[in-house]
């Protein structure tokens, strides 16, 4: 299946390609780092890099307009540097491993023949444009993904905070968050294989039992601005449920 091009409107091309209809019109996918990994402990696995970015092409060829943010966990060196660093410090080096990640992702992308831009939100013109926003909406309007690198550009704010604001900034009508394994749980279950699961969840409900879904933030965040459709699931699903 080759991905639609920006010029490639046409109602019978678009039912070649998805003949289903489209749920939502754009939506903002949050990938943590680890979702990169595969089964390995750290760095980016390429088969799963290569999967996530021929799902992605499909969510694009059946017209939903998407944008990305990735976490930062993938980087052995961040993760095993940090102990006992100053938080700031820390944060920063976690961002630039998002950086790593975004420029990964918009690699596989394009080996696929989709549009994509890298936006960041801490300045490197070499590697990716600057966060503005307006700029973003008119990428995902013209058909092309979009991936929210950096976080928020802020030390002691997650990548999932930064994915709830960026979505209430592009107007998102679905908010999707794909880990490793689901977070959707009472607990992870990699650590605890007895973690409860649930079919569905408030907002209150997170924050009141201290799920570890998102961070209370983010959590906070799409529940003030009434997000239409918020849901944490595996990433083999995420791009699926996009569509």
């Amino acid at each position: 299946m080759k991905a639609a091009g920006p010029g490639d409107t046409s109602a019978t091309a678009h039912e070649r390609r998805w003949p289903h209809p489209i749920r939502y019109k754009r939506v903002l996918l949050k990938l943590s780092g680890e979702a990169l990994m595969g089964d390995g402990k750290y760095g980016i696995h390429p088969p799963t890099l290569n999967g996530i970015a021929s799902e992605v092409m499909d969510v694009v060829a059946s017209g939903v307009q998407l944008a990305i943010v990735i976490g930062g966990a993938t980087s052995s060196r961040v993760a095993g540097s940090t102990e006992g660093m100053d938080r700031a410090s820390a944060d920063y080096m976690g961002m630039l491993a998002t950086c790593i990640n975004s420029m990964a992702l918009q690699d596989a992308l394009e080996k696929h023949g989709v549009y994509t831009r890298v936006q960041s939100a801490i300045k490197m013109e070499q590697i990716a444009e600057p966060y503005i926003r307006r700029r973003a909406v008119r990428h995902l309007e013209k058909g092309r993904v979009v991936i929210f690198a950096a976080g928020t550009g802020n030390p002691y704010f997650t990548t999932d905070t930064a994915a709830s604001l960026r979505a209430m900034e592009i107007k998102r009508r679905g908010h999707l968050e794909g880990h490793q394994g689901g977070r959707h749980l009472q607990r992870r279950p990699q650590k605890d294989p007895k973690a409860r699961r649930y079919k569905t969840l408030n907002y209150m409900d997170v924050l009141k039992q201290n799920l570890n879904v998102m961070d209370s933030t983010a959590i906070s965040l799409c529940m003030t601005t009434s997000c239409r459709s918020w849901s944490s699931i595996s990433p083999s699903r995420a791009t699926s449920a996009a569509r």
